[in-house]
């Protein structure tokens, strides 16, 4: 936290080639690299970079105190923790570069959507929302089945906001805040996957007739953006992107663990008994990230190359992997039915 607080730390330690080759805003960056206080680090100097502390007048040591704060409100689940806040915020940092969202959208805008990245899981339990209605946990009840953990998400992203010492927004007046709080608050209740058709139909709808001075259309877009961020892991390169799925396996089988000890409805896709990789992995790339991403591309054919030709890539090699499987598992029980036979 110390090294965090220095004021030079994020070119002394990760040194200024990281900045000159713009690593950080390409989507190929490696996330795995660095330790918590470099991703501190980078997640500060991504608001430095996109103009948000000056425009804003947002105090650097509140920013600092509050990036803090963040990450010590991210829980160690296998996947939803703070190095997963921290690659949906690259991504999104990726994407305003890439899209050249700037030159589309006001500062405030680029604001509420780098914010909502950064908070869109905090306290996030490791358990889903069916598992939160199904269990009745505290959480459920408390939001009466309505995207329990992303109301929490943002309960606590403004819990956070209220403690003077981390409110970087305390230099706005009361309207401006109102509606960073609105548009954030919009922002991660979009990233509830049980709205995933309801939101990307929305936007279809839009999409060919695009009007970025219309506040509807905007919004729309920016909800669509950070679904895109929150699910983006095989956009990256294998290397980056195939952890990512063992660590979000881990995760579901620890809650279909507990929902078959707890005698609670188990999804198939959670279950280690019924899932693979391949499995888990190519129905959501064919039928949810391509789909959506190439709805996005209609607007910004820029993300063909680096964003959706990598998904086609995973999903064509997870494909080969699943055919893999397939044919191993077809010669186990030949083989099997080849001892079975002999016993006889």
């Amino acid at each position: 936290c110390f090294i965090f607080l220095s004021e030079h730390f994020f070119l002394d330690s990760l040194n200024r080639k990281l900045l000159k080759s713009n690593a950080l805003r390409q989507p190929i960056f490696d996330v795995w690299q660095w330790e918590p206080n470099e991703m501190l680090s980078c997640l500060e100097h991504m608001y430095h970079d996109l103009g948000l502390v000056k425009d804003f007048n947002i105090n650097p040591i509140t920013l600092k105190r509050w990036l803090l704060c963040i990450h010590d409100n991210y829980r160690s689940n296998p996947f939803h923790n703070f190095r997963h806040c921290f690659c949906v915020t690259q991504m999104m940092y990726s994407m305003i570069y890439l899209c050249n969202l700037q030159e589309k959208f006001t500062q405030v805008d680029i604001l509420i959507l780098m914010t909502a990245a950064v908070c869109h899981d905090l306290d996030h339990p490791g358990y889903n929302n069916t598992y939160q209605i199904n269990a009745r946990t505290e959480l459920a009840v408390r939001y009466n089945d309505i995207s329990p953990l992303e109301n929490h998400h943002c309960a606590v992203a403004f819990q956070i906001f209220s403690q003077p010492d981390c409110n970087i927004f305390a230099n706005f007046d009361p309207e401006a805040f109102k509606q960073i709080r609105q548009g954030t608050i919009t922002l991660i209740l979009a990233t509830d996957m049980a709205r995933h058709g309801e939101i990307l139909d929305s936007f279809r709808q839009k999409v060919d007739n695009f009007d970025f001075t219309d506040e509807e259309h905007v919004t729309c877009l920016k909800m669509v953006l950070i679904k895109c961020c929150d699910i983006s892991n095989e956009v990256r390169p294998m290397e980056v992107s195939e952890p990512w799925v063992d660590c979000l396996l881990e995760e579901y089988f620890m809650q279909s663990d507990r929902e078959k000890a707890e005698g609670l409805p188990v999804a198939p896709f959670m279950d280690r008994e019924k899932v693979t990789k391949p499995t888990a992995q190519i129905g959501f790339i064919k039928f949810v990230l391509i789909p959506m991403f190439e709805t996005v591309l209609k607007l910004f054919p820029q993300i063909e190359e680096v964003m959706v030709q990598p998904l086609r890539e995973s999903r064509d090699r997870y494909e080969e992997l699943k055919q893999i499987d397939d044919a191993m598992n077809e010669k186990k029980k030949s083989e099997n039915l080849t001892m079975g036979g002999k016993k006889k």
